[in-house]
């Protein structure tokens, strides 16, 4: 099984989840969600974390959770393992709390973390849990820490909430709003479609495409972590092979890529290239390159291989490229 994706850098946010293992309600009790909020507490000001907007339901856990130091991973294996630890020694049991490795989509700072706060402040109403009404009141998720400023500690920043879509303010007039604000989208299935509350916590990564291709485009320090999760989102997989399409592009002579076609030098040997680099399929290549059948592009690209099609740029692209 691929290993989760891990992209930590300074500064960067995200949204983290995790669930009881085989979906265990590890936090049926008020007394286990008080638990984790102290392990949360402990963590945040051992790490140095900055939380945007929070929700405990009964079998799982959502962060939108910033880290000023590049260690999401240090920070969440001791909130984890501390919280499985405590949980196992009151209830007198051993083995695995969670189901597995937490995971943790990176989010684009502004509109994407916003709209991420609406969906974790709404989780419960969406599970009919607590009407929206009362979500000031309600003790599991960020939302009532919004409206009650004194119970609110130093780690947490509720503006990236306050502030999608009409730039509100932490003052008693923007909670009022923003409270009229969810109650109109708890109502709007559009609208959080059009947000993307289905995707919340699906995939790798939350925001733009210009957002996502940097992070793709990021520095070497990076790469490993991207590459060695892009098995879990076709999204990511799809946006690595385009990258190193165009990447190998920009390396062809002038004027090279003008022949349109199925079979021209360069579409060949910039599929073979990037068959041989990447995990790219032949449906990708012979849509992206406009290539024909698939066993039209296997035999084009064998060919080119043995040395009996498009040799010379295929030992250009190979020679110079580094994908």
């Amino acid at each position: 099984m691929a290993r989760k994706l891990r992209i930590e850098r300074a500064g960067a946010v995200y949204h983290v989840i995790n669930r009881g293992n085989y979906r265990a309600h590890i936090f049926g009790h008020d007394r286990t969600k008080q638990a984790f909020l102290q392990c949360l507490d402990e963590g945040c000001k051992k790490a140095g974390w900055i939380v945007h907007a929070w929700a405990l339901m009964d079998n799982h856990f959502h962060l939108a959770l910033q880290t000023p130091d590049p260690n999401l991973v240090e920070g969440m294996q001791w909130l984890q393992s501390t919280f499985a630890v405590r949980f196992n020694r009151f209830r007198g049991e051993q083995g695995h709390l969670f189901q597995g490795r937490y995971k943790a989509l990176i989010v684009e700072p502004g509109q994407a973390l916003g709209q991420l706060c609406h969906y974790l402040h709404l989780n419960p109403v969406r599970a009919h849990l607590t009407p929206v009404a009362s979500l000031r009141a309600w003790r599991w998720t960020s939302c009532r820490w919004l409206y009650h400023p004194r119970e609110r500690p130093a780690w947490y920043n509720p503006t990236a909430a306050l502030a999608e879509p009409a730039g509100l303010t932490d003052t008693p007039a923007g909670r009022r709003q923003y409270l009229a604000y969810l109650s109109w989208l708890s109502a709007e299935t559009e609208e959080q479609k059009r947000q993307g509350f289905a995707s919340m916590s699906k995939g790798w990564a939350l925001g733009s495409l210009p957002f996502k291709r940097s992070l793709l485009e990021t520095a070497p320090a990076d790469l490993p972590a991207i590459r060695s999760g892009l098995a879990e989102s076709r999204e990511a997989r799809e946006l690595n092979w385009k990258l190193s399409l165009e990447r190998l592009r920009a390396l062809l002579p002038s004027g090279a890529d003008q022949d349109r076609r199925k079979s021209a030098d360069w579409k060949v040997a910039l599929a073979t290239v990037v068959k041989d680099r990447t995990t790219a399929t032949n449906r990708w290549l012979s849509s992206s390159l406009v290539m024909g059948s698939l066993f039209t592009l296997s035999r084009l690209t064998a060919e080119c291989r043995q040395g009996r099609r498009a040799v010379a740029l295929y030992q250009l692209l190979t020679a110079t490229s580094k994908t």
